[in-house]
């Protein structure tokens, strides 16, 4: 028997629902995002928060000639298989699938690529603004969560919407439950109320009525705004938000189909912008998710029954989060001028143990980037050692910060860019690609690349020893297996490694493609081709010495990163050899000037040759090419 939402092919056929088939779909919606995410991993709890609010957005309003922005786009799996991508939805976060996020190539319906927060407000204000200058009178409607809304760029956004005066609605959508039941369903019969034609004409007309009483009547019109505005102050936290020129509604039940159908037909039709506030819980309808909301936020494939995480393939090692989470507990336990600092990411950076161990010493500033690593600068003004920890693809939001607060000043601020490379599933808006290239040209940052664990743990150390700005990045996944050190050696600052001599041919490479390119010599060795490998370890400063002294004895360098080859670690090796005057030939892998899709690591890797074989082939390539030209001449 068909379900309802397989007949279900676009929001066209939300339309003539009623409330039982509304409620039907919303149990069939979760039934089929459990069942995807628990094979594919992905976000859960959001998406399952917004079920019911989705179908209300689409049986209102007319996608894709109304526009719906999703902020950060974690909760758009509902979305996805309302707007005919059913069919494909088993492919998600898949190689070759559909994303995991809105993307504007995959389907009409998603009128703006998203992934990284706070984003929604400022764009859905551009194509409103965009739709009057074109003279239409499409809807734009913008969805941000509680926390999305702690970032800078939200409020600048609700600035600039609130000068403008153009229609728009935005949709907070709070999952916090922060506000009590009696408050808001007291505030979901005014909002359903002050929303309502009728209402709103009874406003105007009653405005306008009294400011023609002879002698006071503005001094009257203002007195009831005054009133009316110190109710609502004192019911909910709508002030706020008029505060930047909105008409504020809410907060109401967001998992209520009727309250909201009613609620956003009635603020469609008001003038100006308007923030519409919605309860809602993340995880709603599958208890393990409500249960634990962290946890179901990003998660790998689980038993949907239980809940349980299955068993991935590490066999036990530790990831390099957990090692960093351990380690700089244990530095802070030894160093009490080291503090943490994280943007809303505690779990997912291993610092729940830090911020447990040393509560006065951990900051968490929400999802406000710019923010951390300014106020990390404070920190160090006054003598501390400030670790801001961000994911690599996050402290792009920063850059200025890095540069102009920290670098500028030579503060001794670490940044532990976890996520660095290839991070899979959620696919280009999630990548650590790009931090060797926006980050090695600044001044007065130190800049290193573990190949291991151990490392990992070294270049920790070295960090805190070092008086200045130091960053290190590290790649999302299990190590090595390594034996952890007990007690910490730092590194030389700029010290690289060789790992295997060779006359054949040199590979230099940073992180994880180390380990990747010495197997890959190991293999060609077998085949009489002598290849030696260097750990860079430091992309900047570059350990100059080594790298010239046994480049000088090769016919060609290869270098491997899994970053950006434009600007990135094999540019700085380029560079090196050019201010030396050494000419070379030289093979730099890395990813091309493109954004790398969704897919496991393993499988990116494969694609981009960044994995053994990959290596093992373009080396055996450069050797037939350029050992036959260094023995012709």
């Amino acid at each position: 028997m068909d379900t309802l939402l397989s007949q279900i092919k676009s929001p066209a056929d939300l339309k003539g629902l009623d409330r039982g088939q509304m409620l039907q779909l919303a149990e069939e919606l979760r039934t089929q995002i459990v069942s995807t995410v628990s094979v594919n991993g992905g976000h859960l709890g959001s998406s399952l928060g917004v079920v019911e609010l989705t179908i209300a957005l689409h049986h209102v309003f007319d996608s894709p000639n109304d526009q719906i922005v999703w902020d950060v786009g974690h909760q758009a799996y509902a979305h996805k298989l309302l707007t005919g991508r059913l069919e494909r939805f088993d492919s998600l976060r898949q190689l070759d699938g559909i994303s995991g996020f809105p993307k504007k190539s995959e389907s009409k319906y998603d009128c703006f690529g998203v992934g990284h927060s706070s984003t929604s407000i400022s764009a859905a204000l551009g194509l409103a603004a965009g739709r009057d200058i074109c003279g239409e009178d499409d809807k734009i409607i913008a969805v941000i969560g509680d926390g999305s809304l702690t970032a800078g760029m939200a409020f600048e956004g609700l600035n600039h919407a609130g000068h403008l005066k153009q229609k728009l609605v935005v949709i907070l959508n709070d999952n916090e439950m922060s506000i009590s039941p009696n408050v808001g369903a007291l505030s979901s019969f005014l909002s359903r109320k002050m929303t309502s034609e009728t209402f709103i004409r009874f406003k105007k007309e009653t405005e306008n009525l009294l400011g023609y009483v002879p002698g006071i009547g503005r001094e009257l019109v203002n007195l009831a705004k005054r009133a009316e505005e110190s109710f609502k102050s004192f019911m909910t936290p709508g002030m706020l938000f008029e505060g930047f020129g909105f008409d504020y509604f809410g907060p109401i039940d967001g998992h209520n189909i009727e309250e909201l159908t009613e609620t956003l037909r009635n603020v469609a039709q008001i003038k100006g912008p308007v923030l519409l506030h919605v309860l809602t819980k993340k995880g709603k309808g599958y208890e393990p998710a409500e249960n634990d909301p962290p946890k179901f936020h990003g998660i790998g494939p689980f038993d949907s029954a239980t809940g349980e995480v299955k068993g991935g393939k590490s066999g036990g090692v530790p990831s390099y989060t957990k090692v960093f989470g351990d380690t700089l507990t244990q530095l802070a336990t030894d160093n009490p001028q080291i503090v943490a600092i994280t943007a809303a990411m505690a779990e997912g950076t291993g610092l729940t143990r830090f911020s447990k161990e040393h509560p006065e010493r951990f900051f968490d500033v929400g999802i406000a980037e710019q923010h951390a690593v300014t106020f990390a600068a404070g920190l160090a003004c006054r003598g501390l050692k400030p670790v801001v920890t961000i994911y690599s693809t996050f402290m792009q939001r920063a850059y200025d910060q890095v540069l102009h607060d920290v670098c500028l000043q030579n503060l001794p601020v670490t940044f532990a860019l976890d996520r660095g490379g290839l991070v899979g599933a959620d696919g280009p808006t999630h990548h650590g690609v790009f931090d060797l290239s926006f980050l090695r040209h600044i001044p007065n940052l130190v800049f290193a690349v573990p190949r291991n664990e151990v490392d990992l743990q070294r270049l920790m150390k070295t960090a805190s020893e070092f008086d200045g700005p130091f960053a290190y990045r590290y790649p999302r996944g299990s190590g090595s297996g390594l034996q952890l050190a007990e007690t910490l050696e730092s590194f030389d600052i700029g010290q690289g490694e060789l790992l295997r001599e060779g006359n054949d041919g040199l590979i230099i490479a940073v992180g994880v493609l180390v380990n990747e390119s010495l197997a890959a010599a190991e293999a060609l060795a077998k085949e009489g081709i002598d290849i030696a490998v260097i750990d860079g370890r430091f992309v900047k400063p570059l350990d100059s010495d080594l790298i010239i002294t046994h480049a000088e004895k090769v016919p060609f360098v290869l270098t491997a990163e899994e970053n950006s080859l434009q600007g990135g670690f094999g540019s700085s090796v380029l560079e090196l050899l050019s201010d030396v005057g050494l000419t070379i030939p030289v093979v730099r892998l890395g990813i091309p000037d493109q954004f790398v899709g969704q897919g496991t690591q393993a499988e990116l890797r494969s694609q981009l040759d960044l994995d053994v074989t990959g290596i093992y082939k373009r080396v055996k390539q450069a050797v037939n090419r350029f050992k036959l030209k260094a023995t012709a001449s």
